[in-house]
This record gives structure tokens, sequence and C-alpha cells, in this order.
């Protein structure tokens, strides 16, 4: 499939290519919709097996940021950016300040922040060529690292899942299996362990797996038997596609809820949790704490304010759970329609974005 019928399948609106010498930057900017206002999307870095994967990646992922941000009630639109290489060895500052640039010549359709393989530091150095970017160090009045918000998020996803699946929305004596103890899936589990959840964890790190054992007391599996955990919630939050006709067979969990992006195979396989009576709480929706995090900085950073935004994901998945069975749909398809119907009437609400803030009156953001 040719790159502009590609655009055209899933209405982007723009793909940059970012390519220079002497850094040895070679990045992806996929840009999916502004209608609500500018795209708000993360960087991942990761040592793509070809360029083709790398463009499928931005634009899966830049999409999901539409919807993201969209169902969040965030004026942004969605975009994503990648970056082809190792993040272990191949990171230097003149790398991220020439993705810097990229960034600032887009005159802020698109506004760049940490994802998978990236972090504040990287952020910094980035900031120093463009005002166009977010999760920069608190020193700079930003929010600094968003792994802790999009945890927090995930957690109260999880309260509401609970509450519709079993009646009662704490976590308390219940199991929950984690797939993947990054920064997201260390801190969830410790806000599960403060919650009185017993956890079951796996992860390719066994550094990580080690440590979580002595510090909340998990039990530990491997990679490829976490998905037959005998649990009350299965939280993927590594990477994504992990539910597919090999995976979902295998759940013993009545609930899905982790950080991952993009957990779903196919969209198929959101009407096989269904059908398997296993509620699934949209990755986009359950994930989206780190973005309202991040976003809050377009006005300002003020911590009180975007976690009281981030609570209210409890709300949104509830809303998804309810329309999901009033409507026997898919909890993955009625998210879609909410996100839809908010991008549909919402294209007004644009104008209030650009009233205050770090980035007003710079041209667009």
């Amino acid at each position: 499939m040719g790159i502009f019928h590609a655009m055209e399948s899933d209405a982007f609106e723009q793909i940059v290519f970012c390519r220079d010498r002497s850094s040895g930057l070679q990045a992806i900017i996929a840009i999916h919709d502004t209608t609500l206002g500018p795209a708000l999307g993360g960087v991942r870095m990761r040592p793509y097996e070809s360029e083709d994967a790398a463009i499928e990646d931005a634009m899966r992922l830049a999409r999901g940021m539409t919807y993201k941000n969209a169902l969040a009630g965030l004026n942004l639109g969605g975009g994503k950016a990648v970056i082809i290489g190792d993040s272990a060895k191949d990171k230097s500052e003149a790398l991220f300040r020439a993705f810097g640039r990229f960034v600032n010549s887009l005159g802020g359709r698109y506004i760049t922040a940490e994802d998978v393989g990236t972090t504040e530091n990287d952020m910094d150095l980035v900031f120093q060529e463009t005002k166009f970017v977010t999760g920069i160090s608190p020193a700079h009045g930003s929010s600094g690292n968003p792994a802790p918000a999009t945890a927090f998020g995930v957690y109260q996803g999880m309260r509401a899942a609970a509450k519709f699946k079993f009646g009662v929305d704490h976590l308390s004596r219940m199991t929950v299996a984690v797939l993947g103890l990054g920064q997201v899936g260390w801190n969830l589990c410790r806000l599960l362990h403060e919650a009185g959840v017993k956890l079951i964890v796996s992860d390719i790190r066994q550094d990580a797996v080690d440590e979580a054992i002595v510090r909340f007391g998990a039990v530990p599996t491997e990679v490829d038997r976490i998905y037959g955990a005998d649990c009350d919630i299965f939280s993927p939050c590594a990477l994504g596609a992990v539910l597919h006709d090999d995976t979902i067979p295998l759940l013993k969990a009545r609930i899905v809820a982790g950080a991952a992006n993009n957990q779903l195979l196919a969209p198929e396989h959101g009407e096989r949790l269904q059908n398997c009576g296993i509620l699934y709480a949209p990755d986009y929706a359950v994930n989206s704490g780190g973005v309202i995090h991040i976003a809050d900085e377009l006005n300002g950073y003020n911590r009180d304010r975007a976690y009281a935004k981030i609570e209210g994901i409890y709300q949104t998945l509830t809303a998804i759970f309810e329309m999901a069975e009033q409507e026997r749909m898919p909890t993955s398809v009625a998210a879609d329609r909410l996100a839809e119907e908010r991008i549909r009437r919402g294209g007004n609400l644009r104008q209030g974005f650009w009233s205050g803030g770090r980035h007003a009156g710079i041209g667009g953001v």
C-alpha cells in the first residue's frame, strides 16, 4: 500500500520524514487529526526492523492519540513520532536537538513528549530547540515524568472496571497480574500494593521481577505464562498487540485493564473478549493519565488540577461500560464511538485552547 493511500485510508493529515546527517537522526512524525487542536503525542525510540515498520508504528500510535486525547476531554489532536535507533546506545545531544528543530519547523501542529525509549532528560534537549514539547524537567516549570500519572489513571480505570464487574470499586484482596515492569508498570504495582492487592508479575528483566518480589511481595511468573495466571485483573503494561487468538483463550481474569497501547491485535479481538465474558478497559481510555498530565503544562502546570482530571478516567470508563452494555457492543467499539462523537462536535472548541499558558501567542499552539 502506498503512503498516500495509507494516509487516506485512516484520514491522516501529514507525515514528516526527518533526517539529520551529522547526528544520524532518522525520525518520522505522524499527524493524524487536528480537529480539536494541535497534535500531542510522544516520541518513541526503537531499533525498528525496517523503515516500513517505523512508519506503520508511528501512524498506528498517532491515530490512537487522536482517540485518546478526544476521550480524555482534551482540546488536542493526535500525533506521534518515532526515532529509528537503539535507545541504549544511539542517543546523543545532537540527535535530540536535531529532532527538536524538526518539531519546531511544524510551527505548533505537533507537540512532542517522552515515550518508550525516551526520557525527561531527552525532552530537555528537545526543549533547547523548540517550545513545542512537554514532559520536560520540573526545573523548567513542567510536569516531569508522566509515568506515575499514567499509572494513577490505570488504577482509577481498574476501580471503575471492578465496580462494574464485581460491584465494588476497591481492589483490596483482589489479585492483579501485571505484564511489564517498566516505569508505568512499576508505579502501578506500587499503587496496587498500597491498596492491598496481591500481585503476580512478569517482565523480561529478571532484576525488575526480583525487586518487585522484595518490595511488593509479588509472585513471579514467566512472560508466556502470565496470560493464564489465576487472577481477577490482567494488566498488560508492556508493548501492544498482546490480546489475540492465542492469548485470549488462556485468560482467567474477568477484567483486562493495563497501560500498554494498542493491546488488541485486531479490532475483532474486542468482540472476542466480550464473548468470553471478559470486561476490557479500552487501552487509550484507561492509560490517558500521562497525556492528561503533560497536557496540563500547556496551561501552566498545576499538579492538583492535573490529578483531579485524571481521576475523571473513572467516570469515562463507567460511561464506556454502560454504553457497551446498553447497546450490546464491545467496549472497544463504545470507546471509539464516544471519541468520534466528541471530535465531530468539538471542532469549535479549538479557539479556547489558545487563550493562555506557556504556548500562548506563539503562532498556533
